[in-house]
């Protein structure tokens, strides 16, 4: 039986959203505590965090404010509604998160991997709930939408320069790590993002 609407009602967007945040403050967590890095312009907020001491969540939520009028005039305010809330509540959650978790021993590169998984599911969630946590999110949406071009390459090819800078701030083998990390982020998002399979929004 063919359904009536495609679309998710409103508490599905709600609880999407919820948890995209979630595991993608998760996945923060174990970033920051393996003193890591990653790219978009959660990269630029945790380089920016590791080089003033300032808590990532308010650098976050910050740097992302200039990327709100480009999703509003090309994305829609929708869009751009459900991109502010999953912004802010990701940078709600990974100020408090960490007063609920802690760990005795992660080893790096799991982490990275497990960093990378949680916050590819993440972004895959809020992306198939019309949201993104801003930046170069909402331009790797946008060229995909516009050009076909997949959001994830789109993303890797920003975090590369991103981490050409970080080379210049953090340990090689660090920044080798992190790197591990944000290419699992985008390739899961590559791999599972695709409008022709997925029409539900």
């Amino acid at each position: 039986m063919t359904p009536t609407s495609t679309k998710h009602t409103l508490h599905e967007d709600a609880l999407g959203i919820l948890f995209g945040t979630t595991m993608a403050s998760f996945g923060i967590i174990i970033l920051t505590h393996l003193g890591l890095v990653t790219g978009q312009t959660a990269g630029l907020a945790v380089l920016i965090s590791y080089a003033t001491g300032w808590s990532f969540g308010p650098v976050f939520f910050v740097v992302n404010l200039p990327f709100y009028y480009l999703g509003y005039k090309r994305l829609g305010k929708i869009f751009t509604i459900k991109t502010l809330a999953a912004v802010s509540i990701l940078s709600v959650l990974s100020t408090f998160m960490p007063r609920w978790i802690s760990f005795e021993h992660l080893d790096p590169i799991f982490g990275a991997l497990l960093f990378g998984a949680l916050v590819g599911t993440g972004l895959l969630a809020l992306i198939r709930h019309g949201a993104s946590l801003g930046g170069i999110g909402i331009v790797a949406i946008y060229l995909q939408d516009k050009t076909g071009f997949k959001a994830g390459y789109t993303q890797l090819l920003f975090d590369a320069v991103l981490f050409i800078a970080a080379l210049f701030l953090r340990e090689p083998l660090i920044v080798f790590y992190s790197f591990i990390g944000a290419f699992v982020v985008n390739i899961v998002i590559a791999v599972n993002h695709r409008r022709d399979r997925y029409i539900a929004t």
